[in-house]
């Protein structure tokens, strides 16, 4: 249930509401979640895979998934992972910038979610037409306007003013 809530916040997002709801979820959730969602975005690859002639072997069902797994889903979800820490870090330096006080384990659980749209459009384009460079680079900027949006949505820190009685 948790999951099912956290996929309708994402998709949700960049809304105010819906942010806060997801940052009170914890980073074990955030991770499960990438790991569904980049399971769900795999599943044409492995249809493709199939049907294209790559069984022609023979080869068992259970060596087949075993094989999936660990050339196709296992580095992609690193890939993915490591993408979304790149990301995360560039939302730390546009906070700072922007004057917000933002963790990066928070901006890598807004980078995770704010991928849930651009997961599903490319599963759904993966299915009619084969992976395109320019379609990686597209959901990436989708996933950086978001985050620039969600940073904006948290207040800037307060400036310490010094305290009269130090002057002296």
């Amino acid at each position: 249930m948790v999951l099912w809530h956290t996929f309708i916040h994402s998709l949700k997002l960049p809304s105010k509401q819906a942010m806060f709801k997801l940052n009170r979820t914890g980073m074990d959730m955030a991770v499960i979640y990438m790991l569904i969602l980049i399971f769900l975005s795999s599943i044409p690859t492995a249809v493709h895979m199939l049907t294209s002639g790559t069984n022609e072997a023979g080869i068992n069902i259970a060596f087949w998934l075993v094989y999936f797994f660990f050339i196709f889903y296992l580095p992609i979800t690193v890939v993915v992972f490591l993408a979304l820490t790149l990301l995360a870090y560039i939302g730390t330096l546009i906070a700072k910038l922007l004057n917000r006080k933002l963790k990066l384990s928070l901006l890598w659980k807004m980078s995770a979610y704010a991928s849930t749209i651009p997961a599903l459009a490319y599963t759904l384009y993966a299915f009619i037409f084969p992976l395109n460079l320019y379609i990686m680079w597209l959901m990436i900027a989708f996933i950086m306007i978001y985050l620039v949006k969600m940073i904006t949505v948290y207040p800037k820190r307060k400036i310490k003013k010094p305290h009269p009685s130090h002057d002296r």
